[in-house]
């Protein structure tokens, strides 16, 4: 990691600072719940639109048929040519399904 200071004394780095967005996603086959890390000041669709093979998930959950959790993982990378459509997930709607 490097780090430069300007005159005024600011300094930049390396790391891009990311939010986690807890986000739906929809593939071909399964569903996927997760967070997706989202550049700060930008929105999740920004974030799709990004020209890398993989959607990284963070604290994933993969869910079957009769919305059974089939598998769960700290990471899981989403190849971005299997994705149907991305929602963020709202809490309230979560709320509901239960």
């Amino acid at each position: 990691m490097s780090i430069e200071f300007d005159e005024k004394g600011k300094y930049y780095t390396d790391i891009i600072t990311k939010l986690p967005v807890s986000a739906v996603i929809q593939t071909s086959t399964h569903l996927v719940r997760g967070f997706v890390h989202v550049r700060q000041g930008e929105r999740l669709k920004n974030e799709l639109e990004r020209d890398e093979d993989f959607l990284a998930v963070t604290e994933a959950s993969v869910v079957g048929a009769e919305d059974k959790v089939i598998f769960t993982a700290p990471f899981l990378a989403v190849r971005r040519s299997q994705i149907v459509w991305v929602m963020p997930a709202d809490d309230k709607l979560e709320d509901m399904r239960e």
